[in-house]
Parts: C-alpha cells; structure tokens; sequence
C-alpha cells in the first residue's frame, strides 16, 4: 500500500489532506495548553482555599487549634496544599513534555511539507514542459507534411500544364523537393521528441512521483504516531500523580481517625478549669437573735454585743463567697428575704473591690496581664507559669548551644589562627553569658512564683471550709491588703487599699510587661538552593539564590533557624538551604 502508486494522479488532495493532519495537530497542542491553563488555575484557587483557611499566627484562632479536630483540619488543609501542588505538577510535565515538544516538531513537519510539495511542483512543471515540447513538434511535423502535400500538388500541375515553361516546372520540383525534406527533418524531430517524452513522463510517474508520495506518506504517519505517542504521555502524566494524590487522601483520612473527643473534652478541661471547689453550704443567720434580750441592761448590753460580733462574723462569711455572693458595704441597708438571696447568687457576677483588681481586670478585657499570671484562677495560673518556665529553659538550652558553638569556633581559632581571631569572640561569648544568667534569673522567678501557686491550691476539704466562710475567719484581722486574696475566681481581691500605693504597682506592671526579648546572635550565613515558601507556624519563605543569616544550626530535626532582617526570622528545611558557618568561611558573616 504506496501513495506513489495507489494515488499517483491526487496531487491535490494529498497537499490538502497533509494541511489537516497539520491543523488536527495544531489544535491538540491548543488543547493541552488550555488543560495546563485549568490546572494551574485550579492549583491556584486550592492554594489560596487553603491558605484562607489557616489560623493567622499569634492570634487567638491559633491557640484554639490545640484540639485534635481542628489539627485535623489543619492537616486536611496542608493535605490540600500538597494536592494543590500535584496539579502543578501536571501543568508543568504537560507543557514540558506535550505542548513544547509539539511546537517544535509542528515547525520541522511544515518544512518537510513544504519541501516534499515543492519537489513534486518541480517535477510537475517539468513534465509539463516535455509535453509541451512534444505538442510544439508535432505541430511543426503536421504543418511541414502539410506544405509538403501543397508542393507536391503545385509541382504535379505545372508538370501536367503544356503552357508552363520547362523552368517554372523545375522550380516547382525543387520547391517541393524542399518542402519533403523539411517534412522529414520535422517528423525525425517529433519521433525523438516523442520517444523522450515518453521516457520523462514513464520516469515520473513511476520514479519521481512515488519516490515524493513515499516521502509524504512517512512524513503524514509519523505526524500520526507523534499524536498517539503525545496522547499516550497525557494519560501518564496523570497517571503518575496518582499515588502521590492518593498518599494526599490517605493524610486527610489518617488526620481524621486521629481525632479524639475525649482528648478534647480534656483540653477544655485544661483550658477553663479554675481549680477553686464549688461554694459550700450557706449557713443559717439567725434574726431573731436581737429579738431575744432581757429587760436588765446588762443583758441588753450583752445581746447587743453578740449580735454586733455574730453580725461582724457573717459580713467577713459572705465576703469570701467570691463566686455568688456580692459585698454588702452598707450597714444601714435592711437584711433581703433569703428566696432573694439566692436568686442573687444565681445571677451575680463577683464584683473587683480594688483599684488593682480593677487595672487587672481592663488588662484582661485588652488582651494584656500581669507578669505573674495573676489574674487568673489558680489552675489556669499554674499552667501558665509552668509553659513560660519551659519556655526559658529551651531559650537557655539555646544559649547555651551557641555557646558551645562558639566555644568550638574559638578553639579552631586557636589552632588555626590563619582563619580568624579567637580574641574576637570574647565579646560574643560574654554577651552569651549574660543571656543566660538573664534567663535564669527569669526562670528563678516564675518557678518561685509557680511554687507559691502550687503550695496555695488547697485540697477539697480547706477548700469547702474557706467557701462557707469558716476557713481562718475567727483568726485573721479585718484589714487585709489586695495581695492575700489572689485565689479569686475572677482575679479580685476583697479588700481595699490607697490609690497612690496601687499607681505604683500599675507601673511596675506595665514596666515589666514592656521588656523587649534580645534577638539571638548570627552565627554564620547561608545561600538559598531552592524556593521554599514558609506557610506553617514557625518558617519563613526564601527565594532561590537569596542570602541570609543563620542564627541557629540544624539539630537534628532537619532545620534551620535563619534570619532576614530584625523582623523577619524562622525555620527552612535544611536542605534547602547551603550553610556557610563562621568557622568554615572566614570573613563570611559580620556579626550583629
């Protein structure tokens, strides 16, 4: 089956059928440009889903990401981050391999085309040419036999004609004489012209035609193999996806079997608890006790001072009811119906007595508190200063590691001083040094602080026994200042004290809540090797071929901690980055 012999004489519908296999082509490479064009726009929009969706950081939405149905949330989004990704994956081996690759080889078919079909023109015009050739003898050869004839017959009538002189007939014999030869001088010219002819037009349609006709059948079958080969790659382009999409599935499924409710009902648990025991019974007042007096004055005397001392002794009850119970301050104000009472205690709320408690409390509302956590319940208090006390032995752990580091990178010094000055880090080393002696002063203090906290949470019983009012009430003074009563469920305290003294506490406060935290010291510096883009707590994006700091080396975890400017730090995969320390690359990093 040959296009040279089966289609010898469809010149014209084979250049016409090439230029669809052409234009089919073109419009498959069209479609896959469009289909990269969808998936990286539905990347985009899976990227920027996921991003809406993650908790902003150092925000109040992230602290509430601590249950294990909102981190699976956050794994379904990161799952989605990486599905995203796949899709991009896909746009781009599709315009690597299919669009780019199609481009090219639609260039190269149409020069082949255009070659084979001009070769064909060519030999064409030369056929066309021979033939002409062979028309323009034949011709000649048909006019020439045809004078020859008029000779012939002229001659003959002047030879027949007795009135003709003897040399008109002569000159009629040599003209047709003449006229004969060049009839046959014309008829050898067309019998050569003919046999040539033959043998162009036997060479061209059975040498040089099918010889281009071949050559355009190649040509058109592997167009068609190079679109199935190109289809074939557009199926295993998202075949190979698959897995790693299947793998993104899996981590979303995973994420949800690990929730647990009941871990989360313990977090609320931890969360809120307060750590006080609910409010014990409400003892019986007795009114009728001034009722009860004698006519004598002495018994008068006598009932009015045990009244005046049992009133006192249930004003200083009621004042340790915090949770209920509002402060009567008004001695004067008529004793309410017990059923009112306790209609109160349902929908009061515990009232700040002190200008202290007062500040405190507009700091909670603002997002602000004290240092020691003094503003909260117990429970919540302890907790506090149990994660700030962990917090300062990682800052301290951290220290001390670049303190080692540097201890190291003076000792190469030493043995090396061609690589730099060991008298150079003594600076650094002493500014380390204090660091950590700040940060142990500081966990000196919140772990006395906890201490205090964990010593005060009474056990149920004293608890029950301070909530009726009868814990400690018959010993202790009247008159207490705003820092023995931090145990309140609202962070107030009971009792009263001078303005001037708690306007000095206030700044003290806000001078402790204003210190800034040193940044950690650069240890060397560092050539980004890939784009890495920092979405989770904790990193930071980097662009290729950017430099940056190192403030911390890798421990083991697969990152490092680097910095940008004074605002701008946090963790990249280590293999992502190419690492330059102080004491590889001398002169590689000034320190700040």
């Amino acid at each position: 089956m040959s296009w040279g012999t089966e289609l010898w004489d469809q010149f014209d519908n084979l250049e016409k059928h090439t230029q669809w296999g052409i234009d089919i082509l073109e419009k498959y490479i069209k479609f896959v440009k469009e289909r990269t064009e969808i998936e990286i726009s539905y990347a985009k929009q899976l990227r920027n889903l996921s991003k809406k969706y993650q908790p902003k950081k150092n925000s109040k939405e992230e602290e509430e990401y601590k249950y294990t149905s909102c981190k699976a949330f956050i794994s379904t989004l990161n799952e989605m981050n990486d599905y995203a990704g796949q899709h991009e994956v896909i746009s781009e081996n599709m315009t690597s391999q299919i669009t780019v690759e199609l481009t090219r080889y639609v260039q190269e078919l149409k020069q082949e085309r255009k070659s084979h079909f001009h070769d064909g023109r060519k030999a064409q015009q030369h056929i066309e040419t021979c033939w002409k050739q062979l028309e323009s003898s034949k011709r000649r050869f048909e006019r020439d036999c045809k004078e020859a004839d008029r000779a012939q017959q002229y001659f003959e009538k002047m030879d027949a004609d007795i009135n003709v002189t003897k040399a008109d007939v002569e000159k009629a014999r040599q003209q047709a004489q003449l006229r004969h030869q060049m009839a046959e001088d014309s008829k050898a010219d067309y019998s050569s012209t003919l046999q040539k002819f033959n043998h162009e037009q036997h060479e061209h349609y059975y040498t040089h035609i099918p010889s281009i006709f071949q050559k355009i059948q190649e040509m058109e079958e592997r167009r068609i193999v190079r679109i199935g080969e190109s289809m074939k790659t557009y199926a295993e382009v998202d075949r190979q996806v698959i897995p790693i999409i299947g793998k993104c599935l899996d981590g979303i499924a995973k994420a949800a079997e690990s929730i647990d409710q009941k871990n989360d009902s313990q977090l609320v648990i931890e969360a809120y608890k307060s750590g006080f025991e609910p409010p014990g019974d409400i003892e019986f007042e007795d009114y009728t006790q001034p009722m009860k007096r004698t006519i004598s004055e002495t018994s008068l005397s006598n009932s009015r001072g045990d009244s005046k001392t049992e009133l006192k002794f249930a004003s200083k009850s009621k004042g340790k009811l915090w949770p209920f119970i509002k402060k009567n301050k008004s001695p004067k104000q008529q004793k309410e119906p017990l059923s009112h009472r306790f209609n109160e205690f349902m929908t009061s709320k515990p009232k700040i007595h002190c200008f202290r408690s007062l500040k405190r409390g507009l700091s909670l509302k603002l997002g602000a508190g004290p240092e020691d956590f003094s503003n909260l319940p117990p429970e919540q208090r302890r907790k506090k200063l149990q994660q700030k006390v962990d917090e300062l032995n990682k800052e301290i752990q951290k220290e001390m590691d670049q303190r080692d580091a540097i201890t190291k990178m003076k000792d190469v010094y030493i043995k090396n001083p061609q690589m730099g000055d060991p008298g150079s880090l003594d600076h650094k080393l002493t500014e380390v040094g204090q660091n950590i002696e700040k940060l142990r002063l500081e966990v000196q203090k919140f772990e006395a602080w906890l201490t205090e906290v964990e010593g005060r949470l009474p056990v149920r019983g004293e608890q029950a026994r301070r909530q009726s009012g009868m814990y400690e009430a018959q010993n202790t003074p009247s008159v207490n200042n705003c820092a023995q009563d931090r145990e309140s469920p609202d962070g107030s305290y009971t009792e009263e004290q001078s303005q001037e003294n708690e306007l000095k506490m206030m700044a003290t406060d806000f001078d402790d809540e204003f210190d800034d935290e040193e940044p950690l010291p650069t240890i060397g510096t560092c050539k980004a090797l890939y784009t890495f883009e920092g979405q989770n707590e904790g990193t930071i994006s980097i662009s290729e071929g950017e430099i940056l700091y190192v403030i911390e080396e890798d421990k083991g975890d697969g990152w490092t901690r680097i910095r940008r400017n004074e605002d701008e730090e946090g963790y990249v995969p280590t293999s992502y980055v190419e690492v330059y320390l102080d004491k590889n690359a001398k002169g590689a990093m000034t320190y700040i």
